[in-house]
């Protein structure tokens, strides 16, 4: 982010949170999330050397769970969460390297802080792969169990 989400430069922003929170709860293909609290600075410090400098409180991070890319994308571009992005620029900084990685995961497993940490970090590496990919490259949903 810009600023600390408490400063008056990221109100809007930190406005609408709660409503985009919910309308992704609301939204098909949505499975879950995880919850603010748990994205603590001391559970984010498992970006300290991707993002640098390494400023916990001015991370916004969001980790979930979708049926499909669709899904996910249905939400993140065709709802009023596209207004968010559209203005992204009033509250987040440029950024060189990705700062979003998609993944397929086995049905019922919770992913983790640092699992998204890894499979960022891999995306960074190596490029979009079936490991870690972005909307512009996706992969296939695999048909069979997806190896951790």
């Amino acid at each position: 982010m810009k600023a600390s989400p408490d400063t008056p430069e990221m109100a809007g922003l930190v406005a609408r949170i709660d409503e985009m929170n919910q309308l992704a709860a609301r939204s098909k293909g949505f499975v879950w999330r995880l919850h603010g609290p748990e994205a603590s600075p001391a559970t984010l410090r498992v970006f300290e050397s991707y993002f640098v400098p390494f400023e916990p409180e001015r991370l916004f991070y969001n980790l979930s769970v979708w049926e499909s890319t669709e899904d996910l994308g249905r939400f993140a571009f065709r709802t009023a969460h596209a207004e968010m992005l559209r203005g992204k620029e009033r509250w987040m900084d440029h950024f060189d390297r990705p700062h979003l990685a998609l993944w397929w995961i086995p049905v019922g497993h919770v992913p983790t802080i640092s699992e998204s940490a890894e499979r960022l970090r891999w995306l960074d590496e190596r490029g979009p792969t079936p490991a870690a990919f972005t909307f512009r490259e996706r992969f296939a949903k695999p048909t069979a169990q997806i190896p951790r």
